[in-house]
């Protein structure tokens, strides 16, 4: 698909030639001419521009903001076949922060396709926005959301999605192309669709990864957030033998823990990740943020059912110790409070001016506050079940960026008027568009995928099964290359193919149980060989999970340090497309240590751990192995405890 101008490329491609750079030579350029701009050789092989914009295009406010971009040319010596942009998420985050990700996207397109990052206006190296009540608050409150909307005065409107899709148009005249293909991913699937409305004619095609829709008022509650979450859990336990076979759904499952939390809110202190310790309530909200948040992802799901059922019968640390994961992962700012790595500034900018609000934006905050607490009284009596499992209370105890309701109540007035960022009154985009949906994503769920396919006549949407927000990058919580596979092929052909590599994921694993004694767990399936009682089997169990949790603790994590649930550590670094794991007498259970070497190949393959055992029962030395990915292979597991001969298999941890 040509998404570029033939003009423009024949120029670069010549003059990368004489440079040097095309016919690698040992002096490249240090500038190149890419349309009326000069770009600069920075790392990462980029070319690097600014491009002043008017901060206030219509005037009223003056000044100019500096738009960054990285161009990266074709690699092949012929035309390139077109230009393919990428639209960050966030909203906060630079999309040259992100380099790596969308290079490894485009990588197999990139001998026939030049491929531009641009940083909206407000974050990374386009003028960052720094609201320091925001960016180093201890916790982010109401007060200081609209601290942050009095520090940005009359320049708060203007960092608006319909302003950076402007900056983007303004870029592509600057640099002399003519059409690209756009892929956005969470936040940038509504720069995108914004970036169709003002801009039809620049796109070739368009790819939405995680969808946010663009809805009037009506979206305001977020409705279809709650129904997606308990429908990821649902569906998980539902395809899981052993979650399936206790009685109701995971939603049921979970509702004991719930109501203990409800009645007896505590001060947990709990260690977590590389072993640092967090102070929290845990109460209901510890749980909802938890539920809604998708953070950590994969464990979220694969645990949840099991560390509720756990809390409920009295073992509490599996189900804090996922709340501490989650409470420690979900504020998005940068730990060194840099407004160019995150700004938070900018977030709420999009957030309180461009998003639907439950209450008019256009009213004096403090008749806004009024009017808040009304609509949400009107709402917990008309609709209590809004946000099910929780109360409407217990969800605006999550942190605001998560609950959303109350985030801007306090942000000032809305004086300059813009056009309603929705398709209603619009003629649809006729650019061929490509939605993907995780099945297991809430924060933009199938069916938000669907509403925002639904605006696009030449639209088709794509559910990948068992998986979560984001498909086509490398995220750790990335379960298949389908994602990615899709969205190259619809992004040169126009068409995504067949599709069945969206079916084809596998069910989560999830933990049937989480056990304090080996005598709790199931004994392993004995194979023809093993010399060991049933006693020995249920450790041979626990080192399964054992090895699993930690697993899962490093595709969450990446490389680094870790505790065990129960005590011990382990070292993660990366090798090959996976990791090796040393663990270090790490515990599961009460009474079992693991130490020894977990090798892990990445979302496929077969993973195989080398461990020493020690328990009251026996010590001795195991090698495990099972499969990750597609596939009904069992977990294998040999060698000796005691002074007897192991052989066995389970279902894969």
């Amino acid at each position: 698909m040509q998404h570029g101008s033939d003009t423009q490329v024949l120029r670069v491609v010549a003059m990368l030639a004489c440079a040097g750079v095309a016919a690698g030579t040992a002096s490249p350029a240090r500038t190149l001419e890419v349309g009326r701009l000069t770009l600069q050789r920075c790392a990462h092989d980029a070319w690097c521009g600014t491009l002043p914009r008017p901060l206030d295009p219509a005037g009223a406010v003056s000044g100019t903001v500096p738009i960054y971009f990285e161009y990266y040319p074709h690699t092949a010596a012929s035309p390139a076949a077109g230009t393919l942009v990428a639209a960050q998420g966030g909203p906060g985050y630079p999309t040259t922060d992100s380099r790596a990700d969308y290079l490894e996207l485009y990588g197999p397109l990139r001998a026939s396709y030049d491929v531009l990052l641009m940083d909206y206006r407000g974050t990374g190296r386009s003028g960052a926005i720094d609201c320091k009540e925001l960016q180093r608050a201890p916790r982010l409150t109401e007060a200081n959301y609209g601290a942050c909307g009095r520090s940005l005065g009359r320049a708060a409107p203007l960092y608006s999605t319909a302003l950076a899709a402007d900056d983007l148009a303004g870029l592509l005249d600057a640099l002399g192309i003519e059409r690209i293909g756009l892929y956005g991913n969470s936040f940038g699937t509504y720069f995108a669709q914004v970036f169709a409305l003002r801009h039809p004619e620049r796109l070739g095609s368009l790819v939405l990864d995680g969808a946010y829709p663009l809805s009037g008022r009506d979206h305001a509650w977020y409705p279809n957030y709650a129904p997606a979450m308990r429908a990821k859990f649902n569906i998980a336990c539902e395809r899981s033998p052993a979650c399936r076979t206790i009685p109701g759904s995971s939603m049921d499952h979970i509702a004991p823990a719930l109501a203990q939390l409800r009645a007896q809110p505590f001060a947990a202190q709990v260690r977590y990740g590389d072993g640092r310790v967090i102070d929290f309530t845990a109460d209901a909200a510890a749980l909802a943020i938890l539920m809604f948040a998708g953070s950590p992802a994969y464990a979220s799901v694969r645990e949840l059912d099991a560390a509720a059922r756990a809390f409920s019968a009295g073992d509490r640390l599996p189900l804090l110790r996922l709340m501490a994961e989650t409470l420690g992962s979900v504020d998005s700012r940068d730990p060194t409070e840099t407004p160019a790595k995150f700004s938070e500034g900018f977030a709420a900018a999009v957030f309180c001016q461009d998003d639907p609000q439950i209450f008019d934006m256009h009213l004096p905050p403090a008749e806004r506050l009024v009017a808040r607490d009304r609509i949400i009284g009107e709402r917990a009596a008309s609709a209590p079940d809004t946000y099910a499992p929780f109360t409407i209370e217990e969800y605006r105890r999550m942190p605001l960026d998560y609950a959303f309701i109350d985030q801007c109540v306090r942000w000032p007035a809305l004086a300059l008027t813009a056009a309603p960022l929705t398709y209603a009154g619009t003629r649809p985009p006729q650019v061929p568009v490509l939605v993907i949906s995780g099945e297991f994503d809430n924060m933009t769920s199938m069916a938000d995928g669907e509403a925002a396919a639904a605006h696009f006549p030449r639209a088709r949407h794509i559910v990948i099964a068992n998986s979560f927000h984001v498909n086509a990058l490398p995220r750790p919580s990335r379960r298949s290359d389908c994602g990615a596979t899709l969205a190259r092929r619809f992004m040169t052909q126009l068409d995504a193919g067949d599709g069945r590599c969206a079916a084809e994921i596998p069910p989560l694993p999830l933990v049937p149980l989480f056990a304090r004694h080996l005598h709790d767990l199931a004994p392993a399936h004995a194979l023809p060989g093993n010399e060991g009682e049933e006693e020995a089997l249920r450790l041979v169990s626990a080192a399964l999970f054992t090895s699993a949790d930690v697993v899962t603790r490093a595709r969450e994590n990446g490389a680094g340090r870790g505790v065990g649930l129960r005590g011990g550590t382990f070292t993660t670094v990366s090798e090959g497309g996976g990791y090796r794991l040393t663990l270090h007498e790490v515990r599961w259970t009460e009474d079992l240590s693991l130490s020894g070497r977990i090798d892990w190949p990445g979302r496929s393959g077969l993973v195989r751990a080398d461990v020493e055992v020690r328990s009251l029962l026996a010590n001795g030395r195991l090698e495990l192995s099972w499969p990750e990915g597609p596939g009904d292979a069992p977990a294998t597991v040999r060698g000796t405890l005691g002074k007897k001969l192991i052989a066995a298999e389970a279902p894969p941890p």
